[in-house]
């Protein structure tokens, strides 16, 4: 791999094609980040600053550099390790500065006061104090069909911005990203993978099966420790007058019924019937933490018949069967890009696809 260096300007300033190792991982649902290990030297030292850039031709993420470590060996020399994460971190810089409230459309709308868009557009496009503003940060708009259609209920004060999104687009399925475009603008948007799994007939399989001879190994592990199915909900009130409900599989019964109490926070500001509903979602939204695990893990073979950025990509859905026959639906959530004195080498992570979101 070529590693290009940007200083703050954005402007190419050396290339980096002489190191040790390079692990640089692109991600669905967070921040990338990268790892470079390479004999350090004073030319070295004034090129990989904090707050510089690498650029990497094979991966439309911008690395920005946030650490640096020098370390002398007698053996090995002297040598530099210089980490950092892809530039969705910089969402990590801001928090909901004031109490926000977001109801109806996921993305929002430009001038109006709801989803996505507010809380950037309020804190980092165009925030009441100016020293808060990231210049040339701009929303792109999904026109996503699946993405378009996605609402939110939610009301944020405080929170890291960057956090706030990696779990609701873990949540939601959804990822996010920001881009650097020919303007040297950021540009942020949400994106969804396509489904190239067996369920659907529009696209073309992507299949990682040792039948195909694309999978090295893998590893299939199912577990019911943790799970539950019901959960008894309690809200406002004390005692007999306490607000309660449950929520969850109410039909399920002798051993296959797995309860849990959960004590929600939500508040009381309608009717009893409308507290109630509200208790119940929330106890839905809590039992989701708490579903069977199914996790089907394998090494796959990226040169054969399937090819990352060609056939699949970044969040889509693809079957993966070991050699059993057991299939799992799974989402690419990582991809990862190691360069070695033992060569290049390249893969994908993946999540089971779950019930619940098939269903949906």
């Amino acid at each position: 791999m070529e590693i290009y260096v940007l200083n703050k300007n954005f402007e190419i300033i050396a290339m980096v094609d002489s190191y040790t190792s390079l692990i640089w991982t692109d991600r669905y649902y967070q921040a990338g980040d990268f790892e470079l290990y390479l004999p350090t030297s004073s030319e070295v030292l004034s090129i990989l600053m904090p707050d510089y850039y690498l650029w990497n031709r094979d991966s439309e993420h911008l690395m920005i550099i946030e650490d640096i470590k020098t370390t002398s060996d007698v053996e090995e020399g002297n040598n530099l390790t210089v980490t950092g994460r892809s530039l969705e971190s910089i969402l990590d810089r801001r928090i909901i500065w004031n109490r926000t409230e977001l109801s109806g459309s996921f993305q929002g709308v430009s001038g109006q006061n709801n989803g996505f868009w507010k809380i950037l557009n309020d804190n980092i496009m165009n925030p009441s104090t100016a020293s808060r503003q990231i210049p040339n940060f701009i929303f792109e708009y999904s026109d996503d069909p699946v993405i378009t259609a996605l609402t939110i209920e939610a009301q944020y004060y405080g929170d890291n911005i960057y956090e706030v999104l990696t779990k609701v687009c873990q949540e939601y399925h959804i990822g996010f990203k920001i881009i650097l475009n020919d303007q040297n603008q950021f540009v942020f948007s949400f994106y969804i993978g396509t489904d190239r799994s067996y369920v659907q007939n529009t696209e073309s399989f992507v299949v990682f099966s040792p039948n195909f001879e694309n999978i090295v190994n893998s590893e299939y592990r199912e577990t019911k420790s943790g799970y539950k199915n019901v959960v008894l909900v309690a809200g406002e009130g004390e005692g007999d007058q306490q607000k309660r409900t449950t929520a969850g599989d109410n039909e399920s019964t002798s051993l296959d019924r797995r309860e849990m109490y959960f004590s929600s926070s939500a508040k009381k500001e309608g009717s009893d019937e409308t507290y109630i509903a509200q208790l119940k979602e929330s106890g839905v939204e809590e039992l989701k933490k708490y579903k069977i695990e199914k996790v089907i893990e394998g090494e796959v073979e990226t040169t054969k018949i399937f090819v990352y950025k060609e056939d699949y990509y970044m969040g889509d859905i693809v079957e993966l069967e070991d050699e059993y026959g057991r299939q799992s639906r799974t989402r690419v959530i990582e991809y990862v890009m190691n360069q070695d004195d033992s060569g290049f080498k390249s893969y994908p992570t993946f999540e089971v696809v779950d019930d619940e979101e098939d269903a949906s």
